[in-house]
């Protein structure tokens, strides 16, 4: 076996086109739930969740909330431009002394120039570009961002969707928990859309916890694998945050044999990240996660050590996506393949607005 290849044709698959889901479902809990557990496959209803958890056990999710980061307008000399803000930052190293900046993806039949003026959304929006870095350029706007963003921008739904999002996708492609002040996602976290009011009570009741930490969801996440060896993918940067007060909830939950369920991927590469930082760098005795804040561009794929997260409720993935081989790093590969063929053959509703799945976590 060549341990410096992992190509990425494994984890191909075909999808008919009937089976993403463009639209969510009329409520959010509504969905189906697959639960791949080490014994098989099972196919349940998203509603059956609290019966596949034990009193104890401790779900963790992302509140962040997801910007209306998509803009539309011209560029000063005339042509079309969309431009969908990634990331704001007041970093020197990018601000060059000015005062509203972000880092965008700006999509024209040709690329904006040092200097050139963006008007946006019928002009009520100025930007200037000052600057690129990588594969995105760095935008100074005219006025603060968030502000203008909420007004004249439109969410950044997934570009499988193929439609502009509307007054649905604004309740719906949000979370029912995020936090208003945590406004910097351009991507939803979508295993938590399955939850509504009603299922989260039901967890509560049954002395299911649940704790919180925050991943800035960036376009990174739909970006294709553009390696035939994953080996050489270079994941995008997303900024992160595990407070204290969910360490702890790990660490008791663990303590007395309860088991941590990660809500989504961007949950598992917080919490995986964080312990490689607070655990494994430090040589932790205790093997106690701590607080940990900054960016993460880990990469999670098959022979990855997983230190804190030991079930996983996830949508169905990309073909070729780096979720794709996450999941499939968690739950044993062949198996997520396997699980992934039953999903079609049953009719399961794939991506974003699709249906859920519940791994458990392989131990090898």
């Amino acid at each position: 076996m060549n341990t410096n290849y992992l190509s990425v044709n494994d984890y191909d698959y075909h999808l008919p086109e009937e089976l993403i889901a463009r639209y969510p479902l009329a409520t959010r809990s509504a969905s189906k739930l697959m639960y791949v557990a080490n014994q098989g496959i099972e196919d349940k209803k998203f509603t059956d969740l609290p019966s596949l958890l034990n009193p104890g056990d401790l779900l963790v999710f992302n509140d962040t909330k997801v910007m209306k980061a998509r803009l539309f307008g011209q560029k000063d000399t005339g042509g079309k431009v969309e431009v969908l803000v990634e990331r704001l930052t007041d970093d020197e190293a990018f601000t060059n002394g000015n005062a509203h900046v972000a880092l965008c993806h700006v999509r024209a039949s040709k690329a904006p120039k040092l200097g050139q003026i963006l008007n946006l959304a019928d002009n009520a929006i100025q930007c200037s570009m000052i600057g690129r870095h990588e594969n995105l350029f760095i935008l100074a706007f005219n006025a603060p961002i968030l502000p203008d963003l909420e007004k004249h921008g439109e969410l950044p739904i997934p570009p499988y969707f193929e439609r502009h999002a509307d007054d649905t996708d604004n309740e719906r492609y949000q979370t029912v928990f995020h936090d208003p002040n945590k406004l910097a996602s351009v991507a939803a976290p979508t295993a938590s859309l399955h939850f509504d009011d009603d299922v989260l009570k039901s967890l509560k009741t049954k002395g299911i916890n649940s704790a919180f930490v925050t991943l800035n969801v960036g376009a990174g996440t739909f970006a294709p694998v553009k390696t035939d060896n994953l080996l050489e993918h270079t994941m995008h940067s997303e900024y992160a945050h595990l407070p204290q007060s969910t360490a702890d909830l790990i660490n008791e939950t663990h303590a007395r044999g309860n088991k941590v369920i990660a809500v989504g991927t961007t949950v598992t590469r917080v919490l995986e990240t964080a312990y490689q930082k607070t655990v494994k760098e430090r040589q932790s005795k205790d093997n106690n996660i701590a607080a940990w804040s900054g960016d993460t561009n880990i990469f999670i794929y098959p022979g990855f050590e997983f230190g804190v997260v030991d079930r996983l409720i996830t949508n169905f993935h990309l073909p070729k996506s780096t979720l794709l081989m996450l999941v499939s790093a968690f739950a044993d590969k062949q198996k997520m393949m396997s699980a992934y063929e039953h999903a079609i053959k049953s009719g399961y509703r794939f991506f974003s607005y699709g249906d859920s799945m519940l791994l458990d976590r392989v131990i090898k």
